[in-house]
């Protein structure tokens, strides 16, 4: 075994954090999402206006968001991992953004008919909170990871693990938002690749993306990283595939049938 590969991603594991949602360490090393048949960022902004009261759920660090460019006065955010909270409360609320300390699934902290739009992107979320705090005529944006999402690099570094959140099909998220009496206006799908150029960024991604590659370290997985290495050397490239599903669903709903609700999910 080359003992100058295993320092190098001996190296990269111990690097292996992030605050926010910071991708930077491995820029050009990787590269996912780069042919989505859709564009989150432009559908928000085709719904956005200033006045506009905004939720983000999930924000990470806030990084999306501000490329948003929304008035900070009109904007608000949740989170609930603590070292992106504090990151959070360091650098959104002194623009004068409201932070908020919560889970994107439990009970959120806000008024009935409270936002105009809220957003997600890859965050979890409550089908009955959205709609009692969205108001009427209100829009959800929402980009999701779904079961399968790294399957090809998952099983090429954790042979035969099993998927870490096997419900999150779009076909089990669409029955929900169809009992809750939402009805399906576009359905769209797209396989599209997540690329890695060097073995060192892939266990940097492995360590950062935990929750999909459970018990993974650089010793623990040393013959299946030579394995990634061997495929690397000679395809110039380890790939995976990212399954991405988009969903457009109209609220039909007694209690909220002016809202609308936009989904995309990412597998």
């Amino acid at each position: 075994m080359d003992k100058n590969l295993i320092e190098i991603w001996l190296e990269e594991e111990k690097n292996a954090h992030i605050q926010g949602w910071d991708f930077s360490h491995i820029n050009k090393r990787y590269e996912e999402e780069n042919d989505l048949p859709w564009d989150y960022k432009n559908i928000i902004k085709q719904y956005l206006k200033p006045e506009y009261k905004l939720l983000d759920i999930d924000t990470g660090g806030g990084e999306f968001l501000l490329t948003l460019e929304h008035p900070f006065k009109n904007t608000s955010v949740t989170e609930a991992y603590p070292p992106n909270i504090e990151f959070c409360k360091k650098n959104l609320t002194p623009l004068g953004i409201n932070v908020y300390e919560v889970d994107g699934a439990d009970s959120l902290p806000f008024k009935d008919n409270e936002f105009d739009i809220i957003i997600n992107k890859h965050g979890n979320f409550n089908i009955n909170e959205l709609f009692r705090i969205l108001k009427t005529g209100g829009i959800f944006i929402t980009q999701q990871v779904g079961a399968e999402n790294d399957k090809e690099l998952i099983e090429l570094l954790l042979p035969k693990s099993k998927l870490s959140f096997p419900d999150l099909y779009l076909k089990n998220i669409s029955k929900k938002f169809k009992q809750a009496g939402l009805k399906i206006l576009q359905e769209q799908e797209a396989f599209c690749p997540i690329k890695f150029y060097d073995i060192g960024a892939l266990v940097w991604y492995a360590h950062i993306i935990e929750w999909e590659f459970p018990n993974f370290s650089v010793n623990n997985c040393l013959e299946n990283l030579f394995k990634a290495q061997e495929i690397l050397e000679k395809q110039g490239v380890v790939e995976g595939k990212n399954h991405r599903d988009c969903e457009k669903i109209s609220v039909n709903s007694i209690f909220y049938d002016e809202n609308y609700l936009i989904i995309f999910l990412i597998y």
